[in-house]
C-alpha cells in the first residue's frame, strides 16, 4: 500500500496547540478570579469626643444646605474646622451667629465678611453635645481612593471591567478551538482522499443540479404567490410609512446641558410643576429658567456618588453642574454671580402643528391631569423623549375615556347636571361635553 503521510504527527501538533491555549485560558481565568489588592486602612476615628455617625445625621439635617465638608458653598467648608476655631469659639456661633458679630469678635466679624456677609442661621436648638458630633463628623479624614500597585497597570478594576475581560478571554478561548476544530476537518477531508487515491478508490463527482432561481422562475403558482405576497408587503409598509409622517413618537434629542429627570422628578421627588410651573396657568408649560434651577444648584456643585451608573459617572454628572454655572455666570468658588451669561440653546421636543390648539392650564389644573398622562413616566427618563404620539386619533380616544373632574369645580356644575340627565349617566366624558367638536381645537 502506498504511504500517504505521517498522520501521527499532525494529530501531535494539533492536540498540543489545543492543550497550550486551554492552559493559557485557565491561567487568565485565575488571573481575573483572584482577589483586587486591599484599599487603604480605615482612616482613625475622630477624637473629638463625639459620635461621628449622628454628627454626620444632624449636618444633612442642618447644615447640608449652606456647607460641605471639602468645598466652599454658601458658607466656608467645614472639614477640620475644629483645627481653625475652638470649640467653645464654635458652641458660641453656632447658638447665634449674629450676637458673636455684634460683639465685636474679629474672628467672628472676618469670617463674616469672608463669606459675603451672608449671616448664619442660629441654631439655639442644638444642644453642645449635638454641636460634639456634628465636630466629630467633619474632623473624619477625607476617604482616599486607592490607586493601581506601581508597575501593575490596572490593578484596581471595578467589577463590570473584571466580567468585561473574563468574558472577552472565554469568547477568545472559544473562537480559538472552532478554528482548531475548522483546521482538523479540512486536514482529515485532505488525509481521506490521500488514502482513497492510494486505493484506487474513485470519489464520485457531484452531479450538476439546477439553479435555484431557475427552479423557482419554472414554478408558476410559486411566482404569483410571491408576487401577491410582496404587493401586500409593499402596500403594508407604505401605508404605514405615510402613517407616520410628522409623528414624532420617541423623539429623545441631545441637549446642551445633559439633564436628568430620573434624578430631579424621580429620586429626589421633584414636582413637575415646580420647574414647569406656567403649565398651571398658561397655554404652555414653557421651559424653566435658569434661576429656576440655581434655586437647588448654588448649593450643590455635585452630585452624591450613588447618583452615577454605568452608562453615566460622578464626573459627567458634575460636569453638567459646570456648564450650568457658565450658562447663568455664576462663581463657586466666590459665591456670587460673574454677569457674563451665555444662552442655552435648548432642542425642543414636543411640538403640535400650528393649525392645533393646547391648553396646558386646562388640562392641569381644570381636568387635574397628571403630567405623566401624556408624557410618560418622566420619573424614570434619564433623556427626556416624547413619549406619546400626539396625533388627532390619540387625543380624541383620550376624551373619549376621560371622566370630567365635577370635585370642586363650579364652572362645569350646571352643563354637567344637564347633560348628566340627557345622556342617563353619573359622570360624563370629556367627548360628551363637547370634546370632539372640531372648533375646540382648531380655531
Amino acid at each position: 500500500m502506498k504511504k500517504v503521510g505521517n498522520h501521527n504527527s499532525n494529530s501531535r501538533k494539533l492536540f498540543l496547540s489545543l492543550a497550550l491555549m486551554l492552559s493559557i485560558s485557565v491561567a487568565s481565568l485565575a488571573q481575573d478570579a483572584a482577589p483586587v489588592a486591599a484599599a487603604a486602612a480605615a482612616a482613625p476615628a475622630a477624637s473629638s469626643g463625639g459620635d461621628a455617625a449622628k454628627g454626620k445625621e444632624l449636618f444633612n439635617t442642618n447644615c447640608a444646605a449652606c456647607h460641605k465638608l471639602d468645598a466652599k458653598s454658601t458658607g466656608p467648608a467645614l472639614r477640620g474646622v475644629s483645627a481653625r476655631h475652638d470649640m467653645a469659639w464654635i458652641y458660641k456661633w453656632v447658638h447665634n451667629s449674629s450676637d458673636l458679630i455684634k460683639s465685636g469678635d474679629k474672628v467672628a466679624v472676618k469670617l463674616f465678611e469672608d463669606n459675603n456677609k451672608v449671616p448664619m442661621t442660629p441654631f439655639p436648638q442644638l444642644s453642645e453635645g449635638d454641636i460634639d458630633n456634628i465636630i466629630a463628623y467633619t474632623s473624619e479624614p477625607k476617604a482616599e481612593v486607592a490607586a493601581p500597585a506601581a508597575g501593575v497597570p490596572g490593578a484596581v478594576k471595578d467589577a463590570s471591567q473584571e466580567a468585561g475581560i473574563s468574558n472577552n478571554v472565554i469568547l477568545g478561548a472559544l473562537s480559538l478551538v472552532m478554528a482548531i476544530l475548522i483546521v482538523m476537518l479540512v486536514l482529515v477531508n485532505k488525509v481521506l482522499r490521500k488514502v482513497a487515491a492510494a486505493n484506487g478508490i474513485e470519489v464520485a463527482a457531484k452531479e450538476p443540479t439546477l439553479p435555484i432561481w431557475k427552479a423557482f422562475v419554472k414554478n408558476q403558482f410559486l411566482v404569483l404567490v410571491s408576487a401577491i405576497f410582496l404587493l401586500l408587503a409593499g402596500a403594508y409598509m407604505v401605508y404605514g410609512f405615510l402613517m407616520q409622517v410628522g409623528v414624532d413618537q420617541n423623539y429623545e434629542p441631545i441637549q446642551p446641558i445633559h439633564y436628568s429627570h430620573r434624578i430631579h422628578a424621580g429620586d429626589n421627588e421633584i414636582n413637575c410643576k415646580y420647574c414647569h410651573s406656567a403649565s398651571r396657568v398658561s397655554k404652555t408649560a414653557g421651559i424653566p429658567s435658569l434661576n429656576v434651577c440655581m434655586n437647588c444648584h448654588k448649593s450643590i456643585s455635585e452630585v452624591a456618588e450613588t447618583t452615577a451608573t454605568p452608562e453615566y459617572s460622578k464626573a459627567f454628572y458634575d460636569e453638567q453642574i459646570k456648564k450650568l454655572y457658565k450658562a447663568v455666570g455664576w462663581d463657586a468658588a466666590s459665591q456670587s454671580y460673574t454677569g457674563k451669561t451665555e444662552p442655552v440653546k435648548w432642542v425642543r421636543i414636543h411640538n403640535l402643528p400650528d393649525f392645533v390648539y393646547f391648553n396646558h392650564s386646562q388640562h392641569v389644573t381644570t381636568a387635574g391631569i397628571e403630567c405623566q398622562t401624556c408624557h410618560g413616566p418622566v420619573q424614570e427618563f434619564e433623556i427626556m423623549k416624547q413619549f406619546s404620539p400626539l396625533t388627532m386619533g390619540w387625543c380624541i380616544n383620550c376624551h373619549r375615556k376621560t371622566d370630567v373632574k365635577m370635585e370642586g369645580n363650579e364652572y362645569y356644575k350646571k352643563i354637567h347636571e344637564q347633560l348628566s340627565k340627557k345622556y342617563g349617566v353619573d359622570k360624563l366624558t370629556a367627548a360628551q361635553m363637547g370634546g370632539l367638536e372640531c372648533g375646540k381645537c382648531h380655531y
